[in-house]
């Protein structure tokens, strides 16, 4: 029986893979069968910490945006901001509040008074 040559396909299938995971360390990046564990635990570690990048950002954003308001009031809190927030229907994220946050405090300032003297003058009007 005569020999028959095997196809490129399979080699082609395994030099993608090596391309992957050349900057593997040791038997990880030599080895085809760890190659391809490795490959998958990659992918997925990957789409997981996509979804925790998103959390640990907004952390970020509530935690220096809460700093800064602590800073010039006391009684003031990041969830009243923002309660207040909503209440007067501006639309500002919490990316936007963090940035304007660390670069320019006093323009933040100026918005948490405009809102706190809105939000007191409309609930003392409603008591009286």
């Amino acid at each position: 029986m005569t020999r028959i040559k095997r196809g490129y396909i399979a080699r082609r299938r395994r030099t993608k893979i090596r391309l992957f995971a050349s900057s593997f360390r040791g038997a990880h990046s030599r080895l085809t069968r760890t190659i391809t564990q490795q490959k998958i635990r990659a992918l997925v570690s990957a789409h997981r910490d996509r979804d925790r990048k998103k959390r640990d950002f907004r952390r970020l954003w509530i935690t220096r945006i809460n700093a800064v308001i602590r800073e010039r009031e006391v009684s003031y809190s990041y969830s009243r901001l923002i309660h207040d927030l909503y209440k007067k229907q501006l639309l500002l994220n919490r990316k936007i509040l963090a940035q304007i946050a660390i670069s320019n405090r006093n323009c933040l300032y100026m918005i948490s008074n405009e809102i706190i003297k809105e939000v007191d003058w409309k609930e003392s009007t409603r008591i009286i």
